[in-house]
């Protein structure tokens, strides 16, 4: 009876492998780089003694050693809104057309949903020495946590609202725009009692309370309204069904603070018997795929998400380059459905 030889032991680093081979560690390396520096015989003899032995180089400690990892670093920071998580439809849709653009471009992802615990949060995860850029989804209530950093760290690039003046390199919409934009639309819709169901901690959701304030303004009418609506889903609902048990009859427009947000309202408006857009018309704000696919089809303000991450890679990539990428506004966009 034949007995199979043994598979010769796994080979764990170059020196290991130049060991066996007879030869430097440095002729190794460039042999399994495939250089010309080394000659075809021992290029292809100490590439065929790798792959007998299933030895592959590290390529994060390649990496390493030429200043470059090709990773980024995409971070959720949560210091207005701890409890909100990365399976937000928000997250995920903007998530992915990020991921998509770096993968598309030969770069490894590394993500962080980071409950901001330090001042010094933003810096450890920029002096890690694993990244090559990173991207902010969100300024949350960090805007001073993240001015420190980008006066010295330049590949970094935020999405959220710009301040005259700011440090930090941010791809957004003008919130405070879409938020009159929604205040338009109702008005239009004949409604004077409005309201405002979000936050006014996280700067990108205060605007848009603001501009809706504008357009209240402009029209002469009542300043509205300003329920707090927190944006964890676990909680959201139960809310804003407490702030339609409270105020439902003093209201005919909800401007929410975001597309999730506007359809938990129209869930508890209906639950209520109250008919949208017939008794109360609602906006949302960012456009996700979902707006389209609920009934009634939300009326929201669009961000251009998709644009907006391409917006976010390129000017990083630039960054990473060396040159200094200003900010991007977008401009938002009404998009007319069915809630007002």
């Amino acid at each position: 009876m034949t007995v199979n030889a043994s598979p010769p032991g796994r080979i764990r680093n170059i020196s290991e492998l130049a060991r066996l081979a007879g030869v430097s560690a440095g002729t190794v390396s460039r042999a399994l780089a495939n250089s010309d520096l080394v000659n075809k015989e021992t290029r292809e003899r100490i590439q065929a003694m790798a792959r007998l032995h299933g030895f592959r180089p590290n390529q994060m400690a390649k990496r390493l050693r030429v200043q470059e990892t090709k990773v980024i670093g995409v971070v959720v920071p949560l210091g207005h809104e701890q409890r909100q998580h990365l399976s937000d439809p928000f997250f995920m849709a903007i998530l992915g057309h990020l991921a998509d653009a770096l993968t598309e471009s030969g770069y490894d992802i590394m993500l962080s949903r980071v409950i901001p615990d330090a001042e010094d949060w933003l810096e450890r995860i920029v002096d890690s020495g694993m990244l090559d850029g990173v991207l902010l989804i969100g300024q949350s209530n960090q805007f001073e946590a993240i001015e420190r950093v980008a006066a010295w760290y330049k590949p970094m690039v935020v999405w959220g609202s710009h301040r005259p003046g700011q440090v930090h390199c941010t791809v957004g919409v003008d919130n405070r725009l879409g938020g009159q934009l929604a205040g338009e639309c109702l008005i239009k819709q004949g409604r004077k009692r409005l309201a405002f169901l979000g936050e006014s901690v996280a700067p990108e959701l205060s605007e848009r309370f603001l501009g809706l304030c504008d357009a209240v303004k402009a029209a002469g009418l009542p300043a509205p309204l300003q329920l707090s609506t927190h944006l964890a889903s676990d909680i959201m609902a139960e809310e804003i069904a407490r702030h339609i048990d409270r105020i439902g009859a003093e209201i005919d427009g909800i401007a929410a603070g975001s597309d999730l947000i506007a359809m938990h309202a129209v869930r508890a408006l209906a639950d209520r018997g109250i008919a949208v857009p017939g008794q109360v018309s609602v906006t949302g704000f960012d456009d996700l795929p979902l707006a389209e696919q609920t009934i009634p089809r939300l009326t929201t303000i669009s961000q251009n998400i998709a644009e907006g991450a391409r917006a976010m890679v390129t000017a990083l990539f630039e960054r990473i380059g060396g040159a200094d990428a200003p900010s991007v506004e977008m401009a938002p966009t009404l998009v007319r459905r069915d809630t007002a």
